[in-house]
């Protein structure tokens, strides 16, 4: 069953802890994908100046509407990277979902990843999407209702916060949190 909307209209940080452990959930066509999320990086809107939201645009209004929708954009022109929204309606966040450990329709994964192994299927925010067939189409969908959903998950891993990657501001911040060990984890 699909995350209520309450889970995500929280404070991005609580979200972001939360969502390690829980599964990324696809109904496709060409059948189901589902990955348990092992890392993920939180963006604290309008007094974050790594967020997308830093400064409102086309692009990152998605970021001030309904808690719980996706937020799918497209990083150096090549990969889509998924966000989920969280905080109340009108005030920005995201959490990233860095990487994940493929759970079912494996084979499916391994075709769109091009045969490589489990552990690497999901390991960093663009392979995470191409496993679990996420594209740009995606930006905006309702996660409580639609095929693309998040399920409730358990983790007995203890959770590692660390610097968030891949940025070039607020890089000193410990946003980026993680299942210690999981060999799943980007690099």
């Amino acid at each position: 069953m699909p995350l209520p909307r309450a889970f995500f209209a929280r404070p991005t940080l609580a979200v972001a802890r939360a969502l390690l452990g829980c599964y990324l959930v696809h109904d496709t066509p060409a059948g189901r994908v589902v990955g348990r999320l092992v890392e993920v990086e939180a963006y604290c809107g309008a007094r974050d100046p790594a967020s997308h939201a830093y400064r409102r645009t086309p692009r990152s209004a998605v970021m001030w509407g309904v808690p719980g929708t996706a937020y799918v954009y497209r990083s150096y022109g090549i990969h889509a990277c998924m966000n989920v929204v969280t905080e109340r309606l009108g005030r920005p966040g995201a959490v990233l979902l860095r990487a994940l450990e493929p759970v079912e329709g494996i084979g499916l994964m391994r075709r769109r990843r091009g045969g490589r192994i489990a552990r690497l299927l999901g390991s960093g925010p663009g392979r995470l999407t191409q496993a679990m067939g996420i594209t740009i189409a995606h930006n905006r969908a309702d996660l409580i209702t639609g095929p693309l959903f998040l399920a409730r998950g358990r983790h007995a891993e203890p959770i590692v916060a660390t610097p968030r990657i891949g940025i070039s501001v607020a890089t000193d911040r410990r946003w980026r949190y993680a299942l210690k060990g999981s060999p799943c984890l980007s690099r």
